[in-house]
Formats: C-alpha cells, structure tokens, sequence
C-alpha cells in the first residue's frame, strides 16, 4: 500500500498562484509515473500533469505553459506549482502514482482548489 498526503490547495485570485504537494509513504524513484488529476463538479476526472520514472513529462493542453510539475526524489514528494490560474482551474485536485507492471494507481484524498474573481 502507498499513502499519498497532498496539501497547498486553497482560495486564490484569477491570475494568482499555488503550489501542490504530494507526499509518498513509500520511494517515489520505484514508481512507474507520478501525477496530478482535477475533477470539477459535474465533469469528469481528468489529467493535468504526469511525469513518468524516466523524466517525460505530460501536460494537459488547457494548462500548458502555466503549471509545472516537477518531483524532489530526497523527500518523496511531487509538486504542481500553478500559475495565472483561471476560474476554470477551481477543482479537486488528486494526486496519482501508478506502479509496477500492472500500473497499479494509487490516489490521494484531493486538496480543493477554488480560483475566483
């Protein structure tokens, strides 16, 4: 079993910006990929940023140029620092990690993040 803790969602101003954390109970350099997913209300889960063991990283179109995720191997942890956020990014946002030959995925409880005007 993996546990992942996330934390650094909250309220922030169109154009503000945050940074996401999410913290493995296990090394992260054994896991396939790592990353980040939002679910809006009424919408579906989506993928907005993976980065896999081997460094490529994935980004979703709708925030390319304005997140990046980026991992620190020493702490287990993974980030996503958020940047010019707009309405349309307020969601719950998950971590994920998928892992061994079956990329088993593993998910963090979400940390809600709320852009407003």
């Amino acid at each position: 079993q993996v546990q992942l803790v996330e934390s650094g969602g909250g309220w922030v101003q169109t154009g503000g910006s945050l940074r996401l954390s999410c913290a493995a109970s296990q090394n992260i350099s054994s896991f396939n990929n790592m990353g980040w997913y939002r679910q809006a209300p009424g919408k579906q889960r989506e993928l907005v940023a993976r980065i896999t063991r081997g460094g490529v990283i994935d980004y979703a179109e709708a925030v390319k140029g304005r997140f990046t995720i980026s991992r620190d191997s020493a702490k287990n942890t993974v980030y996503l620092q958020m940047n010019s956020l707009k309405l349309e990014d307020t969601a719950v946002y998950y971590c994920n990690v998928r892992i061994g030959p079956t990329l088993r995925p593993y998910w963090g409880q979400g940390t809600q993040v709320t852009v407003s005007s």
